[in-house]
């Protein structure tokens, strides 16, 4: 086992990754890093025309976070990441092929790249898939009040919601995962879950983990 430890808090847009890395990170004083959405320079344009930039948006993400994986390793400290790079190809930029925002040729491309660039990485020991229904990820996307997020279709996010269901036997494969509802949660339920993921992870690390 190595001598961190490393948690992807996976799920839809609006799910609530971003709040589950902060709590996560701060009650165990891990180092945590973030999703670059806001800094995304093609976010706006693909919301506007999603076929025209969905292949920019994808790579620049998917550069990112490769950027991200490389950080946590060269720092071997004990983390945690707001959505994991599987996600990438296996959720959004497959949905957005699935739905013809994303051409085979640029859909073949993106998927060689991803693969050449996983298989230098570390998977996480622990991915936290947080699961919504569609309207309970409206009304968060709504209380945050991106304006990019105004336009999203709401087949969009019901056609990830479907993608992350098919996706997760996969990732038991690659790693442990574990399930959260977090539909209609309250702050405190959130914490909650957020204590939840902590005990888990000390069902089976050793104390030096903790230690760090």
């Amino acid at each position: 086992m190595e001598n961190n430890y490393f948690i992807g808090i996976a799920g839809n847009i609006g799910v609530g990754k971003t709040t589950m890395t902060k709590l996560i990170s701060e009650k165990l004083n891990w180092q945590a890093y973030y999703e670059p959405v806001i800094e995304n320079p093609y976010l706006d344009d693909f919301y506007e025309n999603m076929k025209r930039w969905s292949f920019h948006l994808q790579v620049y993400f998917l550069s990112k976070r490769f950027e991200m994986q490389k950080k946590i390793f060269e720092n071997n400290i004990s983390c945690v990441q707001d959505r994991t790079i599987y996600e990438d190809a296996e959720i959004f930029a497959r949905t957005l092929h699935k739905q013809g925002f994303m051409t085979d040729r640029d859909f073949d491309n993106y998927q060689e790249l991803f693969k050449n660039m996983t298989y230098y990485i570390r998977p996480p020991d622990l991915i936290v898939y947080l699961r919504a229904n569609v309207k309970e990820l409206f009304s968060r996307i709504n209380h945050r009040g991106r304006n990019s997020e105004k336009t999203i279709p709401s087949k969009y996010l019901s056609e990830l919601n479907c993608a992350y269901e098919s996706w997760i036997p996969k990732a038991k494969k690659i790693t442990q995962v574990l399930e959260i509802d977090t539909n209609n949660c309250t702050q405190a339920e959130i914490e909650l879950q957020a204590e939840r993921i902590i005990h888990k992870i000390e069902e089976f690390c050793p104390p030096s983990i903790f230690e760090r």
